[in-house]
């Protein structure tokens, strides 16, 4: 219990700005163990929103609350899955190679690629969060958080990770991931859903995996596998494709 106890803290650590006790530490036996908690750090994450969101809203408009909620969450993550979204842009859209892409992902400037990337996907999580009722959004901000980790870990799962360079940090948490780790993983992403108390909500695990499934393919096709950005891509990707399906499960079947 102890142990797992420093593995999912040193998630934590890892993937938000939360502090944490001073025994745990960047180990990368505990780093590469810890992927099966993202989705359990996404509810945690998602949980600091929706907070945000629901105390906000007795003060502010719908839309002011919303902006709040978004910018706590990159707070509290400082950015992580952004920032890979980010690079996954500048590098897929910039590079013709392998090495090119990977190249362009490690550099921490941002491009334009990048940059029209990052505010288009932010854009399409604020209107989409704000066409939904506004009485389900903090629960829609917690399951599209648990469950877009989930679907970042399945990356994990299937695709083998290609950077060579031993000084990623991300390296120990992105190499590999066992059939295990993938199931508790998916327990703890899936469990936000139960709280809607309708079955239609489990649809969504249709279209985001797709998500997945299509940045997938770019990524064996372009480079032979994935990275921590691109496990961050798959992340805000399918994050932004849970919103659009909960409005489309609303408006044809809820």
């Amino acid at each position: 219990m102890k142990k797992e106890i420093h593995i999912f803290f040193t998630a934590l650590m890892f993937f938000t700005r939360i502090p944490c006790p001073k025994w745990v530490n960047h180990d990368p036996q505990y780093l590469h163990l810890s992927s099966k908690y993202f989705p359990l750090v996404g509810i945690i994450v998602g949980s600091i929103g929706a907070l945000i969101f629901y105390g906000a809203s007795y003060l502010f408009s719908v839309e002011i609350s919303l902006l709040f909620s978004i910018f706590t969450t990159i707070y509290t993550t400082g950015g992580f899955h952004e920032d890979g979204f980010a690079d996954f842009c500048d590098g897929f859209g910039g590079g013709w190679t392998k090495d090119k892409i990977l190249l362009i992902m490690k550099d921490s400037r941002l491009g334009t690629y990048g940059t029209v990337g990052l505010l288009l996907i932010l854009a399409i999580k604020f209107a989409a969060l704000r066409e939904v009722n506004t009485l389900y959004i903090p629960l829609i901000i917690i399951s599209a958080h648990s469950l877009s980790r989930f679907i970042a870990t399945t990356l994990i799962y299937t695709h083998p990770y290609v950077r060579d360079t031993e000084d990623s940090k991300a390296k120990p948490a992105a190499k590999s991931m066992s059939t295990q780790m993938l199931i508790i993983s998916g327990i703890f992403g899936i469990v936000p859903l139960f709280f809607f108390k309708n079955p239609w909500i489990f649809l969504t695990l249709i279209p985001m995996y797709l998500s997945k499934m299509f940045l997938g393919a770019k990524f064996r096709k372009w480079i032979g596998g994935q990275t921590g950005d691109c496990a961050g891509a798959v992340q805000q990707l399918s994050e932004v494709v849970f919103y659009l399906t909960i409005i489309a499960i609303w408006k044809y079947i809820w």
